[in-house]
């Protein structure tokens, strides 16, 4: 039995235990909303979702899933809230942590997370940072366990931008027994701590040589190269990304029957062709639907 989780700020909180605890979990929820299976298990909860910045799949994904789980979502704008006017982080975590069961937060800083949960007395989730996106790798885990059974012995290699998801990639990955490899410039890798703690706590290469990192990987992970925030770098990280598209000659390294994930939404003929983004369609919007039953399962364990 693991420990109880509190928050999910970061990969890096959670144990080994604890993620394989949210995806079983995870798997539980969806096979029974797929089955017709109603599971109110958040019957008269509240969840705040505050967003500095703009989303899809993480608004519809969080307030559907409290949907489901029978409990209430409410959507709180920065420009609506006295957040985006100056309020302290501390003051509106004490405030809310009066009215709500939880929050989740979609910001720029992890600072704010960190503050959130240091001075709020409710749950508080991380629904992505510039540092972090632990929900979009749990449901990544979801997805590649549902396709390959299990983790054992498998690579998973990320090609482009070491931002917010490869950090997090790797954090999720290794906890859970994965090889990792990330290919990407020398002046766009992850976060110089993370790197360190992978090489100490498994099997992690990064480097610009793409064939190298690719090679006999299960499992291929591209992301956007300009992320919210970096849209004036856009022509920049074109040319720093070259060849670092997501193609047939960049995936032949891979074995034959890798998968290929994208956290969305994709830049087609940027990071990914349209070819292969097509022809892994069903991973990738697989992937795509388990935000919300792997996000279920975080409220779940957060809020019960």
């Amino acid at each position: 039995m693991s420990e109880p989780i509190k928050h999910l700020k970061k990969l890096g909180d959670l144990s080994t235990e604890q993620i394989m605890s949210i995806l079983n979990l995870a798997d539980q929820l969806k096979y029974e909303q797929k089955h017709g299976i109603s599971h109110p298990l958040l019957a008269g909860k509240t969840l705040g979702m505050i967003f500095q910045k703009a989303s899809t799949r993480t608004r519809v994904s969080f307030e559907v899933g409290m949907y489901q789980l029978g409990g209430n979502a409410l959507f709180l704008s920065s420009r609506d809230l006295q957040i985006g006017r100056g309020e302290p982080i501390a003051d509106t975590a004490r405030v809310l942590s009066r009215y709500l069961d939880g929050i989740m937060i979609r910001t720029f800083a992890q600072q704010e997370v960190e503050d959130l949960a240091a001075y709020g007395s409710i749950p508080i989730i991380n629904g992505l940072t510039d540092y972090a996106h632990p929900c979009q790798v749990l449901a990544d885990l979801m997805t590649i366990r549902e396709r390959k059974g299990s983790f054992k012995g498998l690579k998973l290699c990320f090609i482009g931008d070491g931002n917010n998801m490869a950090n997090s990639l790797i954090v999720g990955c290794i906890k859970v027994g994965m090889q990792v490899s990330i290919a990407c410039p020398d002046a766009y890798q992850p976060d110089a701590g993370l790197m360190a703690w992978a090489s100490q706590n498994g099997q992690f290469a990064v480097s610009s040589d793409i064939a190298a990192m690719v090679k006999d990987a299960d499992v291929v992970y591209t992301d956007v190269w300009a992320s919210m925030g970096n849209e004036g770098e856009a022509e920049q990280r074109k040319q720093a990304f070259a060849g670092y598209q997501v193609n047939d000659a960049v995936m032949a390294p891979a074995k034959p029957d890798a998968m290929v994930l994208h956290c969305l939404p994709a830049h087609r003929g940027e990071e990914i062709t349209a070819a292969v983004l097509e022809a892994h369609a069903d991973e990738i919007f697989e992937e795509a639907e388990n935000r919300l039953h792997a996000q279920k399962a975080v409220l779940v364990m957060l809020m019960r």
